[in-house]
């Protein structure tokens, strides 16, 4: 079976007011794209895939007027997709939903949140991913509320094979610095923000580690947007989120061989999922935020993982059609794992 993660920016510009699909010469949202452009090549990326399930991060909008499902499931049918069944779970207002598009062939997938809601008050326990999470972020003998922007949307599946297992679908994301004026501003609101964003992961991993604990199959994929040499204020703190998230090697742990090799190696060549433009520089920055992680016992099938990087990948390299595609349709790149479930 093969699963994918793929951030796919400003997908939701290629969708009208009805949720479908706009093929035009309008811009897409991404620099010098067309909707046209960015949806042919997307097309084509989806095709190469082939995968079983996407979650794809950065889906279109859900909200009283439109349909996350529904423009997902008719990007599907305008190319003859497989996986053209779509699942959303909590709805965020960043016109950026998490939504998981596969095959109902092959496998089976339902929203099914853990954790008790909790009103704006909050819980200190792990709540349910729309709720309040209590934590003290910097040890003031207070507790600060946090929620997320984008909740993670946790599914229950069953494939064809009888497999049964959990898969969380996550976008954590320290915001810019809106807003500050000067420099100690832009230092304090993004010390803060990272603040959140490592207190996030503290919620997730929890959740992580009650599946695990109950000896429960898992799978957590998406954009974590956070790792070595990433921003100037990692140093402030003693883990980075991906940390935080994949906890330590063993039984309550999970693996990403990019995420670990990343962790290894502070200096030197390391995998990456993204490609993003300077324009003040005049050349490219590229990172790695993208990631599948599983559960040891899903490790020990042996997966094989592979980022379809249009540089970085020799069989995606050699087919101009699809390196072209890979670069027109999204600043990140999918990460693909490939399994026996």
């Amino acid at each position: 079976m093969r699963i994918a993660t793929y951030n796919v920016e400003w997908f939701n510009n290629l969708f009208d007011a009805r949720d479908k699909l706009v093929v035009d010469d309008r811009w897409s949202g991404r620099q010098d794209v067309t909707r046209a452009q960015q949806a042919e090549a997307l097309g084509i990326v989806f095709t190469a895939m082939d995968a079983d399930a996407v979650m794809i991060i950065e889906a279109p909008d859900q909200n009283g007027r439109r349909d996350a499902v529904a423009a997902l499931e008719d990007f599907a049918r305008a190319f003859d997709l497989r996986t053209r069944k779509a699942v959303m779970g909590f709805m965020n207002d960043t016109q950026q939903e998490i939504a998981l598009l596969y095959d109902p062939d092959v496998l089976s997938a339902r929203h099914d949140p853990v954790g008790e809601e909790t009103g704006k008050k909050g819980a200190g326990d792990a709540p349910r991913f729309d709720g309040v999470f209590r934590i003290d972020l910097d040890i003031d003998a207070t507790e600060d509320l946090v929620s997320f922007s984008k909740p993670p949307l946790e599914l229950a599946v069953r494939t064809a094979k009888g497999t049964e297992l959990r898969m969380i679908g996550a976008h954590l994301k320290s915001k810019a610095p809106h807003g500050a004026r000067n420099r100690d501003q832009v230092m304090r609101l993004s010390i803060a923000n990272r603040r959140k964003q490592l207190a996030q992961a503290i919620w997730l991993r929890a959740r992580i580690e009650a599946h695990l604990r109950a000896g429960e199959s898992l799978i957590l994929l998406g954009d974590l947007n956070d790792g070595p040499g990433l921003d100037e204020y990692e140093h402030l703190f003693g883990r980075s989120s991906i940390e935080i998230v994949m906890g330590e090697e063993g039984p309550l742990g999970l693996f990403d061989p990019h995420a670990r090799a990343a962790l290894r190696r502070r200096l030197g060549p390391v995998p990456t999922s993204a490609r993003f433009f300077l324009p003040k520089q005049g050349r490219y920055l590229q990172a790695l935020l993208d990631y599948v992680m599983v559960s040891e016992d899903l490790r020990a099938r042996e997966p094989v993982w592979r980022i379809w990087h249009p540089f970085d990948d020799h069989d995606c390299w050699k087919v101009p059609e699809l390196r072209e595609a890979l670069l027109t349709a999204s600043d990140h790149f999918p990460v693909v794992l490939d399994i026996d479930i």
